[in-house]
Parts: C-alpha cells; sequence; structure tokens
C-alpha cells in the first residue's frame, strides 16, 4: 500500500503563508500542516480551519524564532538580545536540566494556545526539527503525555539521490525513531523526506512503498520552487497509485 501525508510547515508564519498554505489544502495538494502559535499570524490561521474537515492541524514546536510564550531566566540562552528565540544556540548550548525545564513550560504553552484557539492538535513536529535533538528527547515525551498526543513526526530517513551521509548517521536516526515509537508509544509514518526530494527520487525511477511523510513549505520564498511543483499536476505523476491521507489517518 502507497499513502503520503503532504504536511504544511509553519502556517501561522505569516498571512502570505497562510493563504498559500490553505490555498493548496482547498486544492487538495496538501493534506495536514503544523502552527507555530508564537508567531504572528498563528490565530489567524486556527481560525480558519473549519474550512478544511479533511485536513489534519499539529503544532509545530518552536525554540528557535518569534518570541516565546513563557519567560524565565533559564529561556535567556536560547534567545537573542531582543529577547526572541534564536537558532544561534542549537549547535552550542548543551540543554541543563533548567534549560529542558523551560523548553517543557515553553512547548506546553504553545500546546495549551493551540487547544485554546480550537485546533484539534493530531500530531506534533517542529521548526528546524528542533525535536530531533537527543538531549531534548524526554522533553517531547513529557509534552505528549501532558497532552495525550501519540503522533509525532519522525526524524528524516529518506535522503536526495548520491547523499551521503557520515559513518553511523544513518544508525543513529533509526535508533532515535525506535526510541520515538516505543518510548510513550507513539505513531509514525514509515518514512519521512522533504517534497522535493521525494518528487526528485520518484521522477528518477525509485520505487517506494509504505506510508510517507512528506515535508513542504509554501509561501516561503526560499522553497517557491516546491511550491510551483505542488501546486502542478504531481498528484497524476509521482503520485499515481497513492491515496493522500492526514494525520487522523496515520
Amino acid at each position: 500500500m502507497k499513502r503520503l501525508i503532504v504536511n504544511a510547515d509553519d502556517l501561522g508564519y505569516d498571512a502570505a503563508v497562510n493563504d498559500r498554505i490553505f490555498r493548496l489544502m482547498g486544492a487538495g495538494n496538501v493534506t495536514s500542516a503544523t502552527i507555530l502559535m508564537n508567531a504572528p499570524a498563528a490565530e489567524a490561521a486556527a481560525g480558519r480551519l473549519r474550512e478544511l474537515p479533511q485536513v489534519s492541524f499539529g503544532v509545530h514546536l518552536n525554540i528557535t524564532e518569534f518570541p516565546p510564550l513563557t519567560r524565565g531566566a533559564a529561556l535567556e540562552p536560547l534567545c537573542d538580545a531582543n529577547g526572541n528565540l534564536a537558532t544561534a544556540w542549537v549547535k552550542t548550548l548543551k540543554p541543563t536540566r533548567a534549560t529542558r525545564e523551560a523548553v517543557f513550560h515553553e512547548w506546553c504553552a504553545q500546546v495549551q494556545r493551540a487547544l485554546d484557539c480550537g485546533v484539534p492538535v493530531s500530531h506534533f513536529d517542529s521548526h528546524h526539527h528542533i525535536h530531533n535533538i537527543p538531549r531534548l528527547f524526554p522533553v517531547l515525551k513529557r509534552v505528549q503525555l501532558r497532552f495525550g498526543i501519540r503522533k509525532v513526526r519522525m526524524a528524516r530517513n529518506i535522503f536526495d539521490i548520491g547523499e551521503r551521509l557520515r559513518f553511523g548517521r544513518r544508525q543513529a536516526i533509526a535508533a532515535w525513531n525506535l526510541g520515538l515509537k516505543t518510548i510513550v508509544p507513539t505513531r509514525t509514518t514509515d518514512a519521512f523526506t522533504d517534497f522535493s526530494t521525494f518528487h526528485k527520487r520518484v521522477a528518477a525511477g525509485l520505487p517506494w512503498e509504505g506510508t510517507i511523510e512528506l515535508m513542504c513549505h509554501p509561501g516561503s520564498h526560499l522553497y517557491e520552487d516546491e511550491t510551483l511543483m505542488l501546486e502542478g499536476d504531481w498528484r497524476t505523476t509521482v503520485a499515481l497509485g497513492a491515496a493522500l491521507i492526514s494525520y487522523r489517518d496515520l
């Protein structure tokens, strides 16, 4: 069986991103989305969900952009001089117990805001794949338990044609995905990659099976080529014979 979830990340980023994502959903080319609940247009996005009852909506857990919903000294190392969450810490900071606790409260605040806005939260993923950081794994699991969310995006395990990973990387990914599924039992797809990579692989004749999540970023100027492909006839070419599903169907 071949099944695809096409998940648009960054819903709520701004009005342009919202509009592009909702148009693709209305056309049936995007089946799921995750909302940045601390982004400027999050509430505007949440107010439009009833337009698309067939689509699943999750929370795009975030500690790398926009002002946080919570405050505290332990969160400051994750922020820039203006008090906004930033990416600079990702490669250098080793989260302490206090940092992890601050991240837990921030993520809980984001999920609670989604629920308060009427979002029927189906699953979690994260901005810049931050939930894949091993030291934050216990935080992710605590948030799952707090809100009873048992569907989460796995770590990417389908790569571009010819892409080589450093030694042991595939094994580390497989181990992380196994832990994700078994520690606080969690449902995931069989595989995960971005829409453009999947499109290239299938166009090159590479076979695939199972349930795959395809990440996309409609509305971002960095992904305009990808968005144009999504707006095209890909469902009758690279997705031929596949069922398009949402996270609710997983």
